[in-house]
């Protein structure tokens, strides 16, 4: 009976689980609680700054300036995990900052694939089996912290298959 009260206990857990009650640092070293952003669309998009998809933080931005008015929360997950960030955060910042003037939380280095994945993308992975294949993977969670979609690296964070669905959220 307790074997069988355990695991109802474990199932009823993994069920409430989404993406507010996670945590990060971000690139500044705060922490920060995604459960400050609980009822709003959320974009998290895995970046790094030495990749041929860098580019799109330019999109991001336009993205965010473009919703800056609605509740959509953007937050770039800077990475290694394909061998393309920088190590040092400060590296990073010039990147985010000085290269593309990036309004948007971004996150301190995170890995985002693997045994040693961020406990965000784990979940992702084991929850939605949508575990990014490289940077610049975008993944929409409705208010509920729920993932709506996902899209590779080839779609441009401002693109219309992405704006179309986060219209639909906010």
């Amino acid at each position: 009976f307790l074997i069988m009260l355990n695991l109802k206990n474990t199932l009823i857990a993994n069920e409430t689980v989404n993406l507010y009650d996670f945590s990060f640092e971000d690139i500044d070293g705060n922490k920060v609680n995604l459960d400050k952003f609980a009822g709003k669309p959320i974009l998290i998009v895995n970046t790094a700054s030495r990749c041929g998809f860098t580019p799109q933080y330019e999109d991001l931005q336009n993205l965010f300036i473009n919703y800056r008015k609605s509740d959509l929360t953007i937050i770039a997950t800077t990475s290694n995990s394909f061998n393309q960030e920088y190590s040092e955060t400060e590296d990073i910042k010039k990147i985010c900052l000085v290269n593309y003037g990036v309004g948007f939380v971004t996150s301190s280095p995170m890995n985002v694939k693997g045994n040693e994945a961020h406990p965000i993308f784990s979940w992702i992975d084991e929850e939605y089996n949508k575990a990014p294949k490289w940077n610049f993977y975008k993944y929409l969670f409705d208010r509920d912290g729920k993932l709506i979609r996902s899209w590779s690296s080839m779609t441009k964070p401002d693109s219309s298959k992405i704006t179309n669905e986060i219209d639909l959220l906010i």
